[in-house]
């Protein structure tokens, strides 16, 4: 049989090249011999899908889940009584200091049968949480997250229903349900400091929608937990829920948050600088909080929502003919009445974010149709991830982070990151064009709404 090496014009050679480049970072063109094969046409593409594969399973690999069991006896549970649970990749090299903590979403519970709902599910119980692999922020591979690759990676379970704020000491026999997610914040914050996270020199708090809100929530606590001399920041993930009456007329999400604030017994759990001005379930508004805010927060959310638009815009319960159903699902079905609504909602959300001399909030509002996209690689840090003005989030929270993180660091970032951070000026914003401008927006259009 003959040997043949495949073109260095054929688009299986180039498929190859790209593979190696991207994936394997190979230093060196990859050569391929065919035995018996004249062209390679698909032995090489199989190669390639098997780089491929080698890579998202490297990416995904699970993270090994730490339950503590010791904070049981201090009433530190789930729902169901259950021990707090998180999943710790450890830090290495340049990152072995420097901290990423992720918490989990998942919305709220506001009544004890939608607790109840959540009870026996990974939601309320650490005996029911499937493994959990890292990707996207809090992904392995410096290649597709070259800041946080090599950090202490911790992603917080969320099992309380109440973005870790409850504290109830009476647990009804009947139901067996404990709203003690402030307990178990604290349990879990005790043990990662124990680990390590005492001697941070670097760390970020962040987390997506039900977990966005924990961030925010939780902010200037973490931030008072860590050395004075660590660099600590916060970071929001469609997480900024507002304060909006629903298509009716209804206040709807403020009654909700009301419920989860008396059901869980939250009011003594939220910042005390909202607290202080504003009744209890007026805090867990982020709008009502981040005026307040110490530590610096860096906002990424969507302006159509997909979750806000289908709980705080209409809810079922302002559109019982489902007569939304579609547009809900998918932006581009939305009559022209229903786009009109849109438009205001967005205009509604854009005026709720912190003014322009907030100097410590910074921030990435897309015009997409979308909920959560830091925990995806797809939509953090691809070619074809969301973008506005032909920047991703990524790299824009990259360049702010490299002035934030690294007092070395050349001048060559725009002049505007170093004022947002110095404080000399304004609050870097990059906020899009309503819709339909975005085109980047296509890949995300109809993702998925778990958060």
């Amino acid at each position: 049989m003959s040997t043949a090496e495949i073109s260095s014009s054929s688009p299986s050679y180039k498929c190859s090249q790209l593979i190696a480049k991207r994936f394997v970072r190979s230093a060196s063109p990859l050569n391929f011999r065919m035995v018996g094969v004249k062209s390679g046409t698909w032995v090489c593409p199989l190669i390639c899908l098997l780089y491929l594969l080698a890579f998202i399973q490297v990416e995904g690999d699970n993270v090994p889940i730490t339950l503590l069991k010791s904070a049981v006896a201090e009433g530190a549970v789930c729902l169901d009584g259950s021990p707090p649970a998180y999943n710790l990749a450890p830090g290495s090299g340049s990152g072995a200091n420097n901290w990423l903590v992720f918490v989990e979403g998942g919305g709220w519970c506001s009544t004890v049968n939608e607790c109840l709902e959540r009870k026996d599910t990974f939601r309320g119980s650490s005996d029911h949480m499937p493994p959990q692999s890292f990707s996207g922020m809090l992904g392995g591979v410096q290649k597709s997250n070259p800041d946080f690759y090599n950090w202490n990676r911790v992603k917080i379970r969320y099992c309380d229903g109440a973005s870790f704020t409850g504290d109830v000491e009476k647990v009804d026999p009947a139901t067996g349900l404990h709203f003690r997610g402030a307990r178990v914040w604290r349990a879990i914050m005790k043990d990662l400091l124990a680990k390590g996270m005492n001697k941070a020199q670097n760390a970020l708090l962040g987390g997506c929608s039900a977990g966005g809100l924990t961030t925010i929530l939780h902010c200037d606590s973490f931030r008072s937990l860590l050395p004075a001399s660590a660099t600590v920041k916060c970071f929001s993930d469609a997480g900024y829920f507002i304060d909006a009456k629903d298509i009716s007329g209804v206040d709807s999400i403020q009654s909700f948050y009301s419920d989860v604030v008396n059901l869980h017994g939250s009011a003594n759990n939220l910042p005390s600088s909202c607290t202080s001005r504003l009744q209890a379930s007026k805090c867990f508004f982020p709008q009502n909080v981040v005026a307040t805010m110490k530590t610096p927060l860096f906002i990424l959310n969507a302006a159509y929502d997909q979750w806000q638009i289908d709980h705080i815009l209409v809810p079922s319960s302002a559109d019982p003919k489902n007569t939304w159903g579609n547009c809900k699902l998918d932006i581009k079905k939305c009559s022209s009445d229903q786009l009109q609504k849109l438009q205001g909602f967005r205009t509604t959300f854009l005026n709720a974010l912190p003014g322009a001399g907030s100097s410590s909030t910074g921030m990435f509002i897309l015009s997409c149709h979308t909920h959560c996209q830091s925990g995806d690689l797809d939509t953090w840090f691809s070619d074809d991830s969301p973008r506005i003005d032909n920047t991703l989030c990524e790299n824009f929270i990259t360049r702010i982070r490299k002035w934030e993180f690294h007092a070395n660091w050349e001048a060559v970032e725009t002049e505007a990151v170093g004022d947002w951070y110095f404080g000399r000026s304004s609050a870097i914003r990059k906020i899009d064009c309503p819709y339909p401008c975005n085109s980047s927006c296509r890949k995300v259009a109809t993702a998925s709404m778990e958060d």
